[in-house]
């Protein structure tokens, strides 16, 4: 097994950070390890302490590579958050070959294109994504490589975000020992691994849950046309119950994960369970149904705000619906919730692998087909920009790591006394 043919995403999250290990064997994808570790450092899914974060990552990494018996050293890193934000633009080009075939350095030269905009100084430029390809005025082209023309344009999306946040995120993942291949939209994998055609085509809006935070994106004609992102999700279910049940919130975790239910109807008066109040060495009795009276009103009240916000955006009907992901959607009773909230058609999406089935593991199985899909769009036989592109070159935007090009390069002095050495 060659380091060729193993990819690697990282999720960060306000819970958990999750390193996934793939595998591309004969054009087949395969999970082949998964690591997991308790997030320190981070709040609302923003990095509060370096050190903590640096930690998280490197016992979930540590779990990985015990997992699959191999050493990581590269990985595609997820970003989301609320300073993410998306612009339209338009390129142009003259198509270069003599023969007026489009090829692949054309589709690159349209994107660098793309991104001549105006952005303020405190953004930078995460990714660039095609909505679609425009050969000589025919529309709706979504991969021109062989075609015959003359004007190649581009109508895309570019993914911008806080230099302050993408900075962070890079020093504690390099601060691991790791080095950044690319950064990946958590939203942008999650959807592309989550959405039929359909659902992306007609319209429809992917909610991710996760426990500081819930990520919507609006997908619309193929492509994401808006996102956002709300300070709430799992831990303000956990901080009701240690309030309801005056206990640690440490304890109020374990028993929303082992008895939790967000639909009073379907919770169980006779599922009964013990907790330690706080002051107190005596344990108090309560039944799955107190417990739901506690969740079921803050799931309620995130639902709402998901549908406000989805209307904020300026999307009022989507027939494609909802589809949930995210840790805090796999309680059961939430989909019950959503229906009866959202008003509309609601799924939750979970990843098909062995291993990370549950809807926590969406985003980080997503990053990892975001790559794919880039590996798989480049011909086989060309060789230039390497296997793990993104249909992108980050030299002109995110610079993960330039430190190992900078010492590859010999200093003055050096220069000058190999010079001698030759003239001698």
């Amino acid at each position: 097994m060659s380091n060729n043919d193993i990819i690697v995403s990282l999720d960060i999250g306000t819970s958990k950070v999750r390193a996934i290990i793939g595998e591309i064997n004969n054009g087949t994808f395969n999970i082949i390890g998964v690591g997991s570790a308790d997030s320190e450092g981070i709040r609302k899914g923003a990095i509060v302490d370096i050190d903590q974060t640096v930690q998280s990552i490197r016992n979930a990494i540590d779990h990985a590579e015990r997992m699959v018996g191999i050493q990581i050293s590269e990985v595609y890193v997820g970003i989301s958050g609320n300073h993410i934000g998306l612009m339209t633009s338009h390129g142009v080009v003259a198509v270069s070959n003599e023969d007026r075939e489009i090829g692949e350095e054309d589709m690159e030269r349209v994107l660098k294109a793309a991104e001549v905009i105006a952005i303020p100084p405190e953004r930078e430029i995460i990714d660039v994504v095609a909505r679609q390809y425009v050969v000589d005025g025919l529309e709706g082209i979504q991969d021109p490589r062989g075609m015959i023309g003359v004007r190649l344009e581009v109508e895309a999306t570019i993914i911008t975000g806080a230099k302050t946040a993408i900075h962070n995120l890079l020093r504690c993942v390099e601060k691991s020992g790791l080095k950044v291949k690319d950064l990946v939209l958590m939203s942008l994998g999650a959807g592309l691994l989550s959405l039929s055609k359909d659902e992306k085509g007609m319209g429809s809006v992917l909610v991710d849950i996760g426990a500081g935070m819930t990520t919507i994106a609006v997908f619309e004609e193929g492509s994401m046309v808006a996102t956002s992102t709300l300070p709430i999700g799992g831990e303000f279910v956990t901080n009701d119950i240690a309030y309801g049940l005056r206990t640690l919130t440490e304890q109020a975790e374990k028993v929303k994960l082992k008895y939790g239910c967000a639909w009073l109807d379907d919770a169980a008066s006779d599922v009964v369970f013990k907790v330690t109040r706080i002051g107190s060495n005596v344990d108090k009795e309560f039944t799955q149904e107190d417990l739901a009276a506690i969740i079921e009103p803050r799931v309620q009240e995130i639902f709402q705000m998901i549908h406000q916000e989805v209307k904020r955006l300026g999307y009022t009907e989507l027939p494609g619906g909802y589809i949930l992901t995210g840790g805090a959607v796999a309680m059961p009773g939430v989909l019950q919730v959503a229906r009866h909230e959202l008003a509309a058609s609601v799924r939750i999406a979970v990843p098909d692998y062995i291993g990370v089935r549950d809807p926590g593991y969406t985003s980080g199985v997503g990053i990892l087909h975001n790559v794919i899909r880039s590996i798989r769009v480049r011909p086989a036989n060309n060789n230039t920009t390497g296997g793990g592109g993104n249909n992108k070159k980050p030299t002109n935007r995110v610079k993960p790591n330039p430190a190992p090009e900078d010492e590859q390069k010999p200093g003055f002095f050096e220069r000058l006394k190999n010079m001698f050495s030759e003239l001698i």
